[in-house]
C-alpha cells in the first residue's frame, strides 16, 4: 500500500503504517466501522459491522439504507475502525491522550452479485464477530439475501495510525511530583446469556464458548 494524498498521515508520521499486514490485523480486531458519505450535501457517519478478506472489505446491509443505496453508486467513501487499547495519563492535560490502533480506508464500493461471494461476505462478516459461528445458524434464504446489498471496498488506499507506551511528557514537568502512565483497557467476552426461548438441553455452540477477543498486549 502506498501513501496517497487521502491517506498519507501528516501528524506524528512515527506512528504511520501502510504496510498491508498491519492495516489488516488492526481491521481483524476491531468490531465496527465509521462509515462516511456524503448524502444530498450533508456528511453522514454510520457505525457498521464489516468484515476483512484478504485485500478487500465487506460491508452488508438493507437495499433500502441511504447509505448503502449511497455506496452502491460510487461515491466516495471513508472507512475508519480503531481499537482502543488504553488511556495515557501524563504530567500536563495538554499531553494527555490514548494508545490505540487506528485504520482509515478510502475508495469506492462496488455491489457484489455474483452469489459465491455475496455467500463468502455473509460468513465472513458473521465469523468476525464470532469465529466459526456461520456453521451453526441458518444461512440466509432468498427472500433474505434479496433484501440485504453486500458492498466490497479495496483496501488498496488504506492507512493505519498507532501509538503505544508512556505519556511524552515536557522535560520541566518530569520532576513534578504528579504521577503519570496508562490505564490499559481491554474488550472481553463475557458470559454467554442465552435466549429464553432457547429450547432446554441446548448445548452451548464452540463458537461461543471458544470466544475470546482483544487479548492484551504483549
Amino acid at each position: 500500500m502506498q501513501p496517497t494524498e487521502r491517506t498519507r498521515v501528516l501528524r506524528n508520521t512515527e506512528q504511520a503504517a501502510y504496510d498491508p499486514e498491519t492495516v489488516g490485523s488492526i481491521l481483524d480486531a476491531g468490531l465496527v466501522a465509521h462509515v462516511g458519505i456524503v448524502h444530498d450535501g450533508a456528511p453522514v457517519v454510520i457505525p457498521m459491522v464489516y468484515a476483512r478478506v484478504a485485500g478487500t472489505l465487506y460491508l452488508h446491509g438493507s437495499v433500502a439504507s441511504r447509505l448503502m443505496r449511497t455506496l452502491r453508486s460510487g461515491a466516495p467513501a471513508c472507512v475508519t475502525v480503531t481499537v482502543v487499547d488504553g488511556i495515557v495519563l501524563a504530567r500536563s492535560a495538554f499531553n494527555m491522550t490514548l494508545n490505540y490502533r487506528s485504520v482509515v480506508v478510502h475508495g469506492s464500493a462496488r455491489l457484489v452479485d455474483d452469489e459465491a461471494e455475496r455467500d463468502r461476505a455473509f460468513r465472513a462478516v458473521l465469523d468476525h464477530l464470532v469465529p466459526g459461528h456461520y456453521d451453526t445458524v441458518r444461512p440466509p434464504n432468498a427472500a433474505e439475501a434479496r433484501q440485504t446489498m453486500v458492498l466490497a471496498i479495496s483496501l488498496l488506499e488504506a492507512s493505519a495510525k498507532l501509538r503505544s507506551g508512556p505519556p511524552a511528557d515536557e522535560p520541566e514537568d518530569l520532576v513534578s511530583g504528579v504521577w503519570a502512565g496508562e490505564i490499559p483497557l481491554h474488550t472481553v467476552a463475557g458470559a454467554a446469556v442465552p435466549d429464553p426461548a432457547v429450547v432446554a438441553g441446548t448445548p452451548l455452540p464452540p463458537s461461543v464458548r471458544n470466544l475470546a477477543r482483544f487479548a492484551p498486549l504483549g
